[in-house]
């Protein structure tokens, strides 16, 4: 058994940052968090309005999804604001990152590069330098002297995040640590680091798609499950301030399987693609293949249209895709979900200027979602005419769309499908 002892311990006098104080004491000025906005609007809206100082974000995502290149535009971006900004990467040599900016055209940003694993001499440049944002690429990659392991084992992990997050919030600099993902997509290490930052951001995307979505599932500062969408481009990673007119630019005439679900990503509504394929199977056990979705919810999905229903999909092989890379996890999709499988076993297609959402429960009932005249209002914004809604849905004002109630998924097999 050996003693470690941290970087961040040792006796100190308690600081005026560290004193005790009443909430009723602490001014408006006091109370919000200070924050600098980068001039990338997709960025500042996932932060929930700008970088907060002293804060620790963890930014996790596949390899060669574009980490690394959206960490260095958004470096440079801050930099050219007026920031004072540390790059230090533990898996590049400068002149790689220079080469990075060079392809990017940010080779002029005033960014301070580093290169350096050992987390002693980074402390220690950044208590000297003091900038205002560093960038740790990546945490797996560092290695503190006191821990006697490997780089990237769970214990020097989680030593030099603590070490990282008490030097953020003890000098006041906002740090951004790049954390290695697993195969199954989590951020790879203790779950304890996500607890000890303020903000867990994740880099999603295919790399058959050109778009990426940056997604907060923790934020201290702002709403969770917000979402930026960028476009991969050859001079970098691009804003797509209407992310629901580019997931369904494709959609030009009928198909059956097609449906187009209104969506809410954060506070954004978003429209998207939910594509279905139904065909026989010649397995013992058809397969299920879902992209985009839980593959729970497509089997309850199946489940429910089978006992209520009364539309069998045994012996069929159904395919689930959701356009453009996209993730969908709310509830809200299980209507679309089910119009999809049905237009595609059918093969009946639904209308291009229709889009559908609702959650169906194991009765067969549909329940009604919540910020439906968003929902109504971003379809009406791109020219959707018509919408399908479980009845009793609070609506407030859904101008020139027109509405279809549904109280059951029965209703909704034989009003829209002619069966039931």
């Amino acid at each position: 058994m050996v003693e470690e002892k941290p970087l961040s311990s040792g006796p100190k006098a308690i600081t005026s940052r560290g004193r005790k104080v009443e909430l009723t004491d602490l001014s408006t000025h006091e109370a919000e968090p200070q924050r600098a906005s980068s001039g990338i609007d997709e960025l500042d809206r996932v932060l929930g309005g700008g970088l907060v100082a002293a804060s620790a974000v963890l930014l996790g995502g596949d390899p060669g999804i574009g980490k690394s290149t959206l960490l260095l535009q958004v470096t440079a971006a801050f930099a050219n604001k007026g920031l004072k900004c540390l790059y230090i990467s533990g898996e590049e040599a400068p002149a790689q990152v220079r080469m990075r900016a060079a392809r990017l055209g940010l080779q002029n940003a005033p960014v301070t590069l580093g290169a350096e694993t050992n987390l002693r001499d980074i402390l220690t440049t950044l208590d000297a330098e003091r900038p205002a944002l560093a960038i740790i690429d990546s945490i797996q990659t560092m290695w503190l002297d006191t821990v006697e392991s490997a780089p990237g084992s769970v214990a020097q992990v989680r030593a030099c995040a603590h070490e990282l997050v008490t030097f953020a919030k003890r000098r006041g600099v906002a740090v951004v640590l790049v954390g290695h993902v697993t195969k199954e997509g989590q951020i790879a290490g203790p779950r304890v680091v996500e607890h000890m930052v303020d903000t867990v951001l994740y880099f999603e995307g295919e790399r058959g798609h050109q778009f990426r979505i940056l997604r907060a599932v923790k934020n201290r500062f702002g709403p969770a499950d917000e979402i930026g969408v960028f476009e991969m481009t050859g001079d970098g990673l691009a804003q797509v301030p209407n992310p629901s007119a580019l997931f369904l630019s494709d959609r030009d005439r009928p198909a059956s399987g097609s449906v187009v679900f209104a969506g809410i990503e954060g506070t954004r509504p978003v429209l998207t693609e939910i594509q279905a394929l139904v065909a026989p199977s010649i397995l013992g056990t058809p397969r299920r293949t879902v992209v985009g979705l839980d593959s729970g919810r497509l089997s309850t999905i199946l489940a429910v249209l089978e006992a209520r229903c009364g539309i069998p999909f045994t012996g069929l092989d159904v395919f689930l895709n959701v356009a453009g890379g996209m993730r969908v996890s709310e509830p809200a999709a299980d209507l679309a979900v089910a119009a999809a499988l049905l237009s595609a076993r059918e093969d009946v297609a639904i209308p291009t200027d229709c889009v559908v959402f609702g959650e169906i429960s194991l009765s067969g009932a549909l329940r009604p979602v919540g910020q439906t005249e968003n929902r109504l209002k971003e379809a009406s914004k791109l020219g959707f005419n018509q919408a399908i809604v479980p009845t009793n849905s609070k609506l407030g004002q859904a101008e020139g769309v027109k509405l279809r109630h549904m109280a059951d998924l029965a209703a909704f097999v034989g009003e829209v499908f002619g069966t039931n």
